[in-house]
């Protein structure tokens, strides 16, 4: 049976006993979708472009990794458009959404869309990554890795900008969060029914570890200078300059 909303969001996204996907129509409504699902997206997405400013140089290069449609790599790249010669370079698994940004950023030059998995993808010199809400998807096994070939890629100086989904540092908080979080999807006009076709279907796909498992990653891949930006219960932003 799949997951419903009034409005047809949710239709052919989530089913109660299918893993969760982004591919098909997860694709096609995923804009609308992910705004519904997170608080404060876009607001994020300003935050990225900001901080960016003190990262960006006229040569550099840029990577978002799980680009998605690639909303937020179109705007940075058009936040910096007077530095023409930056490359911009999104990364995501998901032929469909690959597909998505690469329509949407067609008429910046400078911007490049790799159908790759960041697992494995090899990471050239760069003064700039950024993960929206991406990394908590990975194994976690696999993980560490890919924290630490974000800090080897980096230019000295350069910066790790990681907005993620984080557990409660015990069990009292976890609660807290889960609770409030469940609120807050009801309020964006999911059912009840969509909200717990969706928990199931992310069972084993996302995997969120706690605030200090967080920064324990980043410390074993060597960063030092670490400081979150954003925090709105269980979603929070970091900043990690090498």
């Amino acid at each position: 049976m799949n997951a419903t909303t009034k409005n047809g969001v949710g239709q052919g996204i989530v089913t109660v006993n299918a893993g969760w996907n982004f591919s098909g129509q997860a694709a096609e409504s995923f804009p609308e979708h992910v705004r519904r699902s997170i608080p404060s997206y876009e607001a994020g997405h300003r935050l990225v472009a900001e901080i960016s400013d003190f990262f960006v140089r006229p040569d550099s290069v840029a990577y978002e990794l799980g680009t998605s449609h690639g909303e937020l790599l179109c705007a940075l790249a058009k936040r910096h458009r007077q530095h023409a010669e930056v490359r911009w370079i999104g990364i995501d698994n998901e032929a469909d959404m690959v597909a998505k940004a690469r329509a949407l950023t067609a008429d910046l030059n400078n911007v490049v869309i790799e159908n790759a998995d960041i697992v494995e993808y090899e990471l050239a010199k760069s003064d700039l990554v950024v993960s929206y809400y991406c990394l908590q998807f990975i194994p976690p096994k696999q993980r560490q890795g890919v924290i630490d070939r974000i800090y080897d890629s980096l230019n000295w100086g350069g910066a790790f900008i990681w907005f993620e989904k984080v557990r409660g540092s015990d069990a009292r908080f976890q609660d807290i969060y889960s609770l409030l979080y469940t609120d807050f999807k009801l309020d964006q006009g999911f059912t009840a029914d969509e909200v717990l076709a969706k928990s199931r279907s992310l069972k084993g796909t996302l995997e969120p570890f706690s605030s200090n498992a967080n920064l324990d990653l980043l410390k074993r891949a060597g960063f030092v200078d670490v400081a979150p930006v954003f925090r709105h219960l269980c979603f929070e932003g970091v900043l990690a300059i090498k």
